[in-house]
């Protein structure tokens, strides 16, 4: 019985996904254009694939006409608007979007905003924001060199863990989000970040300190900072973590 209610979660929380995926298409007026192959050097999708991402160094000039990552990452918050798809506009001061370099090789996924991100309508701007700013440093980088963003674009009450249905109503922006910047690589700050991004309920425990596929582009899922802040222990292994990630992007590792 346990493993049929699993299923059917899962079943229901794909439906929605998908629900949500061709409304958005049908706002932008290209119905089911996320089940279409791309340029030719692209990744081809199966039905469960997400759109397709090219990394930077399969880039073809198609980008540039269609007016750069900066432009398309725009187009994206324009189709966002005020948005009302789910009940967390009801109780946020503002959306969170990201923020960072439209051409950005590195790009940052966090859970969800948190209050001080929800006031100022940045992401990553709290005390666990001070931590991944602090790690992005010590990676031989700056905020402004890589993209942050997170699942959902609204905070949720009290912080709390985000809902099924809330996520089905983000994903598609964020997946657009991924689209237009395609970087080299993705770093899935905690579990809910790691598992959207994946599709895996696998724990965090077990996902963190591999590269795991998203589209053709490496994924390395690691720990939240906010649960660095509860659990400092857990530093060292995010540190080998994102070693994992300057080694891919060619950065010397600290005292080499």
């Amino acid at each position: 019985m346990a493993d049929n209610e699993i299923e059917r979660k899962e079943l229901r929380i794909l439906a929605n996904s998908l629900k949500e995926r061709i409304l958005v298409d049908q706002e932008l007026g290209a119905p089911l254009s996320w089940l279409k192959t791309g340029k030719k050097d692209s990744v081809v999708n199966t039905f469960e694939s997400l759109p397709i991402v090219v990394s930077k160094n399969e880039k073809t000039g198609g980008d540039d006409a269609a007016g750069g990552h900066g432009a398309m990452l725009e187009r994206v918050r324009a189709d966002l608007g005020d948005c009302r798809r789910c009940k967390l506009a009801g109780s946020r001061r503002n959306i969170v979007f990201g923020e960072g370099s439209p051409e950005a090789e590195l790009v940052f996924v966090g859970e969800a905003p948190g209050g001080d991100e929800d006031l100022q309508g940045k992401p990553f701007v709290g005390r666990a924001g001070q931590l991944l700013t602090k790690i992005i440093l010590a990676m031989g980088l700056k905020r402004e060199d890589v993209y942050i963003c997170n699942i959902l674009k609204c905070r949720p009450p009290q912080n709390r863990n985000p809902l099924p249905e809330e996520i089905a109503s983000c994903e598609p922006f964020l997946i657009r989000q991924l689209e237009a910047l395609r970087p080299r690589v993705i770093c899935a700050l905690g579990s809910f970040a790691a598992h959207t991004l994946i599709q895996s309920d696998v724990p965090i425990t077990a996902l963190r300190g591999r590269f795991h596929d998203y589209q053709g582009i490496p994924l390395m899922p690691t720990y939240h900072p906010a649960y660095l802040l509860r659990n400092p222990g857990a530093k060292k292994q995010v540190w080998e973590d994102v070693q994992k990630i300057m080694e891919l992007l060619g950065k010397k590792k600290a005292g080499t």
